[in-house]
């Protein structure tokens, strides 16, 4: 990271802060390109350590040779935040990725919804983060790495069946079904009483103990590190740190469309602005910024890749431009994608950035086929619903410990991927230690199960 580029950071900070932004302190760091991949990888600079990473790393490793993807920057919000820079960039690069990531870093502090995960997870997660890491690695060193992989392997298949309209650190369920009331005092009643010897010297009804779960918990990861009948503690303290990290991830995910528009919507405002950039860099920079928000990739016309930087960042200037820029903070601050794309991308938009007759393939390709606005921002937001991950939820313990799970496929409108579920369903039953059953349903819509073991 060149000296010429350092020296641009302050004055991009103060102009950030005149124009509006409010961010807390920002860490910036140059990385090789290597580690910045690794970053991406990871989802954090340092990890718990498990094979699904290698895994994701050779998928971006492909893609990278392909030219299908350039990482310049990788932003973890927080109090300080931490941006990481490719050591690649030029100049010009590092002047749009400072500001774009100052955008970030705005949007992290205000969104109500980053806030809320912040706050109950960590404002510094790098370092929350590494102290996970150190967890697991101490426990690979007590118990070896065969057994914590096994804990691993559970955990990290369900790291997105989460409840974030649940506490992080939400309290086990009542252990009774209700406070115990006193007895009517007639004599049939007492009589009865007198049956259950409990009951009888209290003068109140017994106990009736509450079925496990009480409801249908969706928030697969707490529920078995509370319920499961033989975890360990160790095994326990995995799955919650694994829980703890994708609450830290959820915000991320489900604002992704506005979070890369505002940031890109202030790196271009800001480049215009910042008289102070050199005219040659201020031009590769804008030229950078035309890439960054250009509607397809790899210049393929056929289909339409939905570019969230391209979609956010045209939908920020179109409100702006009607609304007015405190009408658009109000909206950063209280939305998420769902609200933000029903509510913000409108039909005279869509017509304009060519967005109808479409449909939705599996790698995230959207090919025109007809003009439907609900049908449009349907199919921009389902990958989004459940932190895209099927609606399975725990439904019933029973007597010998068998764990039923159900698949709701008219919640969420997905099938399942059958042999990634049996795989799903062998990891968590091996650290269950009971069988397990998962209802869901065929393509014909017949009722199905799957079992483990």
């Amino acid at each position: 990271m060149s000296e010429d580029w350092q020296s641009y950071v302050q004055r991009i900070e103060d102009l950030a802060g005149r124009s509006g932004l409010k961010f807390h302190p920002v860490d910036f760091e140059a990385v090789p390109d290597t580690f910045m991949m690794e970053i991406a990888v990871y989802g954090l600079p340092v990890r718990m350590p498990h094979w699904s990473f290698g895994v994701r790393y050779i998928y971006q490793l492909i893609q990278r040779h392909m030219g299908n993807s350039r990482l310049f920057e990788v932003v973890f919000p927080g109090n300080p935040g931490h941006a990481y820079l490719a050591a690649s960039n030029g100049l010009a690069e590092n002047i749009l990725v400072t500001a774009h990531v100052l955008g970030h870093a705005d949007f992290s502090r205000n969104n109500l919804l980053f806030r809320r995960c912040q706050e109950q997870v960590s404002e510094r997660i790098v370092e929350h983060a590494a102290n996970h890491a150190r967890q697991i690695q101490q426990a690979i060193e007590t118990y070896g790495m065969q057994r914590v992989e096994v804990v691993l392997d559970a955990a990290l298949a369900l790291e997105q069946h989460i409840d974030v309209d649940q506490s992080l650190r939400r309290e086990r369920y009542p252990e009774y079904t209700a406070e115990a009331k006193p007895l009517v005092d007639d004599a049939f009643r007492k009589r009865f009483a007198s049956l259950d010897p409990t009951a009888a010297s209290t003068g109140m009804e017994a106990k009736k103990r509450a079925p496990v779960p009480p409801h249908s918990e969706r928030d697969l990861l707490w529920f078995i590190a509370n319920y499961a009948p033989e975890m360990e503690a160790w095994e326990r303290d995995i799955f919650l740190a694994v829980r703890e990290e994708s609450f830290y991830f959820y915000p991320v995910f489900a604002t992704q469309i506005m979070n890369e528009g505002w940031a890109s919507y202030w790196h271009a405002r800001l480049l215009r602005e910042a008289s102070f950039i050199p005219q040659q860099a201020y031009l590769d920079a804008i030229k950078c910024h035309s890439d960054v928000v250009r509607p397809v990739a790899a210049e393929q016309q056929v289909a339409l890749n939905i570019n969230p930087y391209h979609l956010g960042f045209s939908m920020w200037e179109k409100i702006v431009e009607s609304q007015g820029l405190d009408a658009a903070r109000a909206i950063m601050e209280q939305d998420d994608d769902f609200g933000f794309i029903r509510n913000h991308l409108t039909r005279d938009l869509a017509d304009e950035l060519g967005l109808f007759r479409f449909s939705a393939r599996n790698d995230g390709q959207v090919k025109v086929l007809e003009t439907d606005l609900n049908g449009l921002h349907e199919a921009v937001l389902s990958p989004k619903y459940n932190f895209g991950a099927p609606m399975v939820s725990a439904s019933h313990i029973r007597n010998d410990g068998t764990l039923e799970l159900t698949h709701d496929n008219s919640v969420d409108g997905r099938g399942l991927d059958l042999e990634r579920s049996r795989k799903v369903l062998d990891y968590v039953q091996k650290v269950w230690r009971r069988p397990i059953v998962l209802t869901t349903v065929n393509q014909a819509g017949s009722t199905l199960e799957l079992t483990a073991p």
